[in-house]
């Protein structure tokens, strides 16, 4: 199987308004990176716009274009997933749909792997053009929260966006895990890996795919994919609990003794609803690792793919892809015969 030298993996969802844009600016940064040998693979995440049909078009003009119509939404991670399962380069470009990551720097990234005899080169945000004073803010707080917390050093400020050598997307492919942080797992896999600063633009059209909710999701299953340190929480609080107990109960001895006794029920309730979060707070993590454990024991496919437009050269190992089904004209007569 002859493998292109570039494959670009673009998940998308709703992207209807820019899908023309992006594979203009996609398509030639790639020509001018390695000429023709390249292809661009692009990923209906089950948008509820046009841009399956779209995508459709663009891969029936364009033979470097695969599209891959997932059965459903299955979330950005998993719709990158397969789109890195599915391509065949033996270097991979991870960009997203909305152009806030100019896809013109790949020829620089391309140099910086060969100069530096990197695996992987990951994007450094040094601007973010475009995002709300919030959206900074709670982004900065989460990768350095994230960095204190888990016991893979993660990069700080980087997205999906990174360039990858086959070996380095093979060894990620080997970690099947369904709820999946791709630029943790990345991280964690080794290889040498060398960052890239650049300033992230503007979204070229719509609107963010990725509200508060869905990046609240996306950190808790960072924070629960690589550390243990929710529930070693459970520990600490306890300690930090028998020693606060112990003050109470010196400070209600000398009231005592003094002639002076403690007030209950303030007291009380005070220690008796400290307890409760804790103890609430506790099961909820301990569910919640739980509930991950279940999910990965059904051992069921990463992501389903309905439809294929274009030519993919590789097989789905993480996934499925369901067999494209033609019902003659002759059985549907022969049924109503019947």
């Amino acid at each position: 199987m002859h493998r292109p030298a570039l494959s670009i993996v673009v998940p998308c969802y709703n992207e209807a308004a820019t899908l023309p844009v992006l594979h203009q600016r996609v398509s030639a940064a790639a020509k001018a990176a390695v000429g023709d040998d390249h292809e661009i693979i692009f990923i209906n995440d089950g948008s509820r716009d046009a841009s399956w049909p779209i995508m459709q078009q663009l891969a029936s003009a364009d033979p470097r274009v695969a599209a891959i119509n997932l059965s459903r939404n299955h979330g950005h991670q998993l719709a990158l997933t397969a789109g890195l399962d599915l391509c065949s380069g033996e270097q991979i470009l991870i960009i997203d749909a909305d152009l806030q990551d100019p896809p013109e720097l790949v020829t620089e990234m391309r140099a910086t792997m060969a100069r530096e005899g990197a695996d992987v080169v990951f994007a450094v945000r040094r601007k973010r053009a475009g995002e709300t004073l919030f959206k900074k803010a709670t982004a900065a707080a989460f990768y350095r929260v994230l960095d204190r917390l888990t016991d893979t050093p993660i990069p700080l400020d980087t997205g999906d966006f990174r360039l990858m050598t086959r070996r380095a997307l093979d060894a990620l492919l080997a970690l099947p895990e369904q709820a999946r942080f791709i630029r943790g797992m990345v991280a964690w896999i080794g290889f040498r890996q060398v960052p890239f600063p650049y300033d992230r633009a503007e979204r070229h059209a719509g609107e963010t795919n990725y509200p508060l909710s869905r990046m609240l999701r996306l950190a808790f299953d960072a924070v629960t994919g690589f550390s243990t340190a929710p529930l070693r929480f459970a520990s600490h609080a306890s300690v930090a609990l028998a020693g606060a107990s112990l003050l109470l109960l010196v400070y209600i001895l000398w009231g005592y003794f003094e002639g002076d006794p403690v007030q209950g029920w303030t007291s009380t309730m005070l220690v008796v609803t400290v307890l409760s979060a804790v103890q609430m707070f506790v099961l909820g993590m301990i569910g919640e690792y739980i509930g991950r454990l279940y999910i990965e024991s059904k051992r069921r496919p990463l992501y389903l793919v309905a439809d294929i437009a274009g030519t993919v050269h590789s097989r789905a190992t993480l996934g499925f892809q369901a067999a494209a089904t033609r019902v003659r004209e002759a059985d549907l007569v022969d049924d109503t015969r019947a």
